[in-house]
């Protein structure tokens, strides 16, 4: 039995992390469930995930941010009152601590909307954060602190906000601009939230953007595509 007022759902997209997700689904507390979004795996990945109690849907248009809206989708025909539930997504390399979701869910107890597990002030293991993602996140947190007064320290994806909430913010980002999308409506539409340190380690497997200079450039160019975006006609993206 949960010892949240609320229900819990676990969103964790997956492409090929048969060597973690074991592991993950392994380290997660009871929630009321979790959702491994298989965005195209070709691996046992989903089928270990299956074995672990998970329900595993397939999304097999490739992209970050369209995994997470598949398993939104999901998680919302399954609740009844979005008021009384929350989100909560998680990487599937094991770089996250999947424990630790019981303290971004303790922020939510205490009346947050939405709590994002920062990295840059939590433990981080030697080399976990390839140097281009700690300067991209410096330069992404800068830029939302100068267009939108709000400090932020990381764009993680560990993080967890009331499904109400998120309702509210509309994501549309498919890819690599789902998390700061998220933070900048989060700001535009006043929610109340907060930061926490959280633990990283280096990810099993190589990451599929920090990991390549395609990737990186990539996401890059889609961070700072989207906080321009927003900037510029924020009021009619809400």
């Amino acid at each position: 039995m949960s010892a949240f007022e609320f229900r819990t759902f676990v969103i964790i997209p997956m492409l090929n992390e048969e060597n973690s997700i074991g592991k993950v689904l392994d380290d997660l507390p009871t929630v009321e469930q979790v959702i491994v979004v298989d965005n195209g795996s070709t691996d046992q990945g989903p089928e270990i995930a299956k074995s672990r109690g998970a329900t595993v849907i397939e999304e097999p248009q490739r992209g970050y941010g369209k995994a997470c809206l598949t398993g939104i989708d999901y998680a919302a025909n399954q609740i009844q009152d979005p008021a009384n539930a929350v989100i909560a997504f998680l990487d599937a390399d094991y770089s996250d601590h999947p424990e630790e979701v019981t303290n971004l869910l303790e922020q939510i107890q205490q009346g947050h909307d939405f709590v994002i597990g920062s990295r840059s002030i939590g433990e981080r293991e030697a080399g976990a954060m390839p140097i281009q993602a700690v300067l991209g996140n410096r330069l992404a947190c800068s830029l939302m602190w100068l267009f939108w007064g709000k400090k932020f320290t990381d764009l993680g994806p560990f993080r967890a906000i009331r499904f109400d909430a998120l309702q509210r913010l509309g994501m549309q980002d498919e890819n690599f601009g789902w998390t700061i999308e998220m933070q900048i409506k989060a700001v535009q539409h006043d929610l109340k939230l907060c930061e926490i340190p959280v633990s990283y380690r280096c990810r099993i497997g190589t990451s599929k953007i920090s990991g390549t200079i395609s990737g990186t450039l990539r996401a890059g160019y889609k961070i700072l595509y989207t906080i321009f975006r927003y900037r510029l006609f924020g009021n009619r993206l809400r």
